[in-house]
């Protein structure tokens, strides 16, 4: 071989060993920059719908949808974990989407499934419509509609032109609305009707969560679809109803929440309050803000800013500018207490009776009639109400004062009351200057129609009256009595006619030598001052100047009874027969002997003297 032979091989031999070198790192290169790119990349998401079975297949060029795979028999669809099955379809291979026809069934997992008789599916929006005789089933909700849209990809179901949702025993049906399957959470539109084993609710929208069995009412309702009267939604039970605009309720448990101003109404009985809580299992019932309860059988209202009753048991209370007016005779009565409690006794029977306890600054306010106290209770049992600590009643120019007043009343009209303990009557004469008073221990008077006929004053009388001239009715003088019992009779007129007294002293002083200090009994005190001026008024608290109080009495305390040998005395007893040297047996024998002894002798003198 020559040089140039050789000088050519092994230049080809070099340029062979460089390509391979080349080519290793060209390699090498390419595998480095690959590798992170392999290892970032995504797993590849399939989102085509795939036809798994049909008995017929076929192609229809000249038909009306040329580009669609016609499937008919048993046709059987998968799409992302979810299968349909009907009896025919048009299958759009290349929109990857179908039209199913007869039987349509759709399931997705093990929750959810729908049925209907046509429907369309669109894998790229992963979107479902179905159309007649739908039917959506939910972990145990199920959904009926005639035509209904189902977002898989938000998990939302929307039906219009009508729906019907159940619940167990509740029934929910509206013109539209929205479910959503991830939240079982629900809203309806335009002519809602909810029932459920207790409610009946008719409104225009309703939110509601499945999950929880909680209704939420929003808006007013329009009836017959917009041609009736706009109002409130309503809530109707077999107690009554409820009109509200936002109103909370659990369909198992039948609590509610009321807010938006929403009334209460049972049979003639209403109660409006910015806030209402009810439960019927419990029956506690609770209003607060502006709370107003208007008893129409009655003719009596109660406005407050917070009441709380419990209907199973009776009891409750109100408080906060607590008000109650009873309009059941010719003028309203306005009565206000910081706080009024009720009790009810032998509750759903014949022989049933409240019992109302106001306490805290009670102040009463009628056009004829106006009293104050500390506290007062009223009895449905004996139709009594009794005024406590320090109780003050006016009628014209009349005043009441004693330890308690107690009233009795025949269908809300007055027949009998009674000032009981340390009783004082003050009459303001017609001159403004003058004062009729009667101190005793207790009045009783007695009313006819309301008006006062009669009225008596026991124990320790002392009265100061002025007679007047027949024709002028000018005073004639000041007449002061002394007695046990002093009994007045009254005309319809309320004009004194006659006074009867068993035994009296006094004396009567004519008007122009009065002794100035015989004006007025020690007693007197007049509380103008205190008296509510208007129905307002009551509101407003003016309590008794200081010392003027009705004085504390104490009582005589019963004595105590013991047995022989017991007591606060036996230990000095005791001591005594100790100090004495003589025991308590001993005693108690020389005792009982000195009094077998004196009978006898007490005997024998009576012989004798027989």
């Amino acid at each position: 071989m020559n040089i140039r032979g050789k000088v050519s091989h092994y230049f080809a031999g070099h340029r062979i060993v460089t390509m391979m070198v080349l080519c290793l790192l060209v390699l090498g290169l390419l595998t480095a920059v690959a590798a992170p790119r392999q290892r970032g990349r995504k797993a590849v998401v399939d989102d085509r719908v795939y036809l798994i079975h049909s008995d017929v297949l076929k192609y229809d060029m000249m038909g009306p949808n040329p580009d669609a795979q016609i499937a008919k028999g048993h046709v059987a669809f998968r799409h992302k974990g979810a299968t349909l099955l009907c009896d025919s379809a048009y299958y759009f291979q290349g929109t990857n989407s179908f039209r199913a026809f007869g039987h349509v069934r759709f399931r997705q997992g093990d929750t959810l499934s729908l049925s209907c008789d046509n429907a369309w599916y669109d894998g790229q929006g992963q979107m479902m419509e179905a159309r007649k005789n739908v039917v959506l089933r939910h972990r145990g909700q199920v959904l009926y509609t005639d035509s209904l849209n189902y977002d898989r990809l938000y998990n939302n179901a929307y039906f219009f032109r009508g729906g019907r949702l159940v619940d167990g025993k509740s029934k929910l049906s509206s013109d539209w609305g929205e479910y959503n399957t991830e939240t079982k959470r629900a809203v309806f539109y335009y002519d809602v009707q909810l029932h459920t084993p207790q409610n009946r609710v008719s409104t225009d929208t309703l939110y509601y969560d499945a999950a929880k069995s909680l209704a939420h009412v929003v808006g007013l309702y329009t009836p017959n679809k917009g041609l009736g009267k706009v109002g409130p939604s309503i809530i109707v039970n077999k107690d009554g109803k409820v009109h509200t605009t936002d109103a909370w309720f659990n369909t198992k448990t039948d609590r509610a929440r009321l807010y938006g101003r929403s009334t209460i109404i049972d049979q003639q009985r209403t109660i409006t309050g910015d806030t209402l809580f009810y439960n019927s299992k419990t029956g506690d019932n609770r209003g607060y803000g502006n709370v107003v309860y208007v008893d129409k059988k009655n003719k009596n209202e109660l406005t407050c800013g917070e009441v709380v009753y419990n209907e199973k048991t009776g009891k409750g209370f109100a408080t906060r500018h607590a008000l109650v007016k009873d309009y059941s005779q010719k003028d309203t009565v306005y009565l206000h207490a910081d706080t009024m409690r009720v009790e009810t006794f032998n509750i759903n029977t014949d022989s049933v009776y409240r019992k109302v306890h106001c306490y805290r600054k009670v102040r009463m306010y009628r056009v004829d009639l106006q009293a104050v106290c500390d506290s007062l209770v009223g009895n449905s049992r004996d139709s009594s109400m009794t005024m406590y600590t320090d109780p003050i009643a006016w009628s014209g120019p009349r005043q009441l004062t004693g330890e308690v007043i107690k009233v009795f009343s025949n269908d809300s009209t007055i027949r009998e009351a009674r000032v009981l303990g340390q009783a004082l009557s003050i009459e303001l004469m017609p001159d403004s200057v003058h004062y009729n008073q009667i101190s005793s221990r207790d009045i009783y008077s007695y009313f006819i129609d309301g008006n006062i006929r009669r009225s008596d004053a026991i124990s320790n009388v002392r009265a100061i009256y002025f007679p007047q001239d027949s024709k002028d009715s000018s005073l004639i003088g000041l007449n002061y009595v002394e007695t046990d019992t002093m009994r007045m009779f009254i005309s319809p007129e309320r004009k004194l006619q006659r006074i009867w007294m068993p035994k009296a002293t006094g004396t009567l002083y004519p008007m122009t030598q009065i002794p100035p200090e015989k004006n007025k009994l020690d007693v007197f005190q007049w509380f103008d001052y205190v008296r509510p001026l208007d129905k307002n008024d009551v509101f407003n608290w003016r309590g008794k100047a200081k010392g003027t109080e009705i004085k504390t009495i104490e009582r005589h305390a019963a004595p105590l009874q013991y047995l022989s040998g017991d007591g606060p005395g036996r230990e000095a007893a005791t001591a005594e027969r100790k100090s004495s040297g003589t025991s308590g047996t001993a005693a108690t024998k020389v005792s009982t002997t000195k009094n077998r002894t004196a009978a006898r002798s007490s005997a024998a003198r009576k012989k004798g003297r027989k």
